[in-house]
């Protein structure tokens, strides 16, 4: 194992309630360091790393008195806390940096990448690592419904999330990478489509052995060991069946048909992630029965398709959606399971993803009936009228703009129907502001 010299013995988090801070905070407490961090808000990620005994502030006045501050690109140096900890010297640390700093303590490591897919497809191979009894500590970008963004059993492999944003998937260098999809989606990041599959053709050259999916076409043109994909590729899914969106379907091997797996999750895209964490378990070792009981184990993440209650009697399903693949995606799903009419709710995240991709995210929701759009979440940018959320409304006659959940809550209740499904979309607040209007919460 490599020496964790590097990593400090002392680490100040700002911005350490984020998913992928809070998860690393805790690896680095249980390894003995000692770890404290402050956040704007309060959050479930705030209260369970309280309850791991590691300290959380709130507000941005803290004086940081460990030798190193770890921070995220969503914090800039306008921070006080930041701007302070430069003034003094201090080591600083971005989170891309760190998690690759504790990729390389593990023997082997197994990183996942793509636009779409990471979270759920981390989340699955948690569980085939669980249930083969390996000796894993696994970083999701997301909440597994049984494990949360962080599970550890040992420190043989590490299983983590990649991302493509700011190219912080560079700061890893791992046994096998596992490419899902090379779809351009920060558009503040990559010129074109080009730029971005550079980027990925990198990260599989830092790895001694990529799996790739052989439906995309820019991954398929990656040096691989493994290939997967629906239609094309080494590991690809056949005999499948459907019963209420959870499908079942026979893996094949080289066109050789090796095991059956049911999915416990509802969307035929878990298919394909399923045939992704396969593939990539296949590299590590497992056998096909050891991973078919892993990815029948999962039962999914939150916001990714997620009941999350009632309102005027209507089920209300949220998932993370924000890119216009997505979106299809999950609203070809709804309106499968749907016996009424999906009553689409979208929250765009970012200006420049929405005024770059504008023209795509109007041909998807316009295939929605009377879509309703919420205020763009505008995370780390500064107003662009060109790609607001009512500039994207203009672009689409049935769609309504909404900036309030009040406003949101006025305009479901007017338009929901027996035998409908709300659906509520986005990356941004957009999940907590759902929660926030419903009649009955599950």
């Amino acid at each position: 194992m490599i020496s964790e010299n590097l990593i400090p013995a002392q680490c100040y988090f700002v911005g350490i309630g984020g998913v992928s801070m809070s998860a690393l905070a805790l690896l680095l407490h249980d390894r003995g360091i000692r770890v404290r961090g402050s956040d704007l808000t309060e959050s479930d990620f705030t209260e369970s790393l309280r309850q791991r005994g590691i300290s959380v502030h709130i507000g941005e006045s803290e004086e940081i008195t460990e030798e190193a501050v770890v921070y995220t690109g969503a914090v800039g140096f306008r921070n006080p806390q930041l701007a302070a900890a430069q003034q003094a010297g201090k080591r600083l640390i971005p989170r891309a940096e760190l998690l690759g700093m504790v990729a390389n303590t593990f023997p082997r490591v197994l990183a996942v990448a793509g636009c779409h897919g990471k979270t759920s497809t981390t989340s699955i191979l948690a569980h085939i690592f669980e249930n083969g009894n390996r000796a894993y500590t696994c970083h999701i970008g997301g909440e597994d419904l049984d494990f949360g963004n962080y599970k550890k059993t040992g420190e043989e492999f590490f299983v983590t999330e990649a991302c493509e944003f700011q190219r912080s998937f560079l700061s890893l260098h791992s046994e096998i990478s596992l490419i899902l999809n090379t779809d351009r989606d920060h558009t503040d990041c990559y010129s074109d489509d080009q730029d971005v599959a550079k980027a990925y053709a990198l990260f599989a050259a830092q790895s001694k052995r990529a799996v790739v999916n052989a439906d995309d076409r820019n991954a398929r043109k990656i040096p691989h060991s493994l290939s997967f994909g629906r239609n094309s590729g080494d590991i690809t899914a056949g005999r499948v069946y459907s019963d209420g969106e959870k499908y079942r379907f026979t893996v094949f091997e080289k066109s050789v048909p090796t095991v059956d797996i049911r999915l416990a999750i509802t969307g035929e895209i878990h298919i394909q992630n399923a045939l992704a964490s396969y593939a990539a378990a296949r590299l590590m070792g497992f056998s096909a029965n050891e991973i078919k009981r892993g990815i029948e184990a999962f039962r999914g993440v939150k916001r990714r398709f997620e009941q999350v209650g009632t309102l005027g009697g209507i089920p209300v399903v949220c998932d993370y959606a924000h890119h216009p693949k997505e979106i299809e995606t999950t609203l070809k799903t709804a309106e499968r399971i749907c016996r009424g009419t999906v009553r689409l709710v979208f929250q765009p995240h970012t200006y420049t993803r929405t005024r770059d991709l504008m023209e795509d995210f109007v041909s998807v929701l316009k295939k929605a009936e009377n879509p309703i759009v919420y205020k763009t979440y505008a995370a780390r940018e500064a107003f662009d009228g060109a790609g607001s959320a009512y500039s994207l409304v203009s672009r689409i006659p049935e769609a309504s703009y909404v900036q309030s959940p009040e406003q949101l809550k006025k305009r479901l209740l007017a338009e929901i129907e027996r035998d409908d499904l709300i659906l509520i979309l986005g990356a941004g607040d957009i999940y907590s502001i759902a929660n926030g209007i419903l009649d009955r919460s599950i």
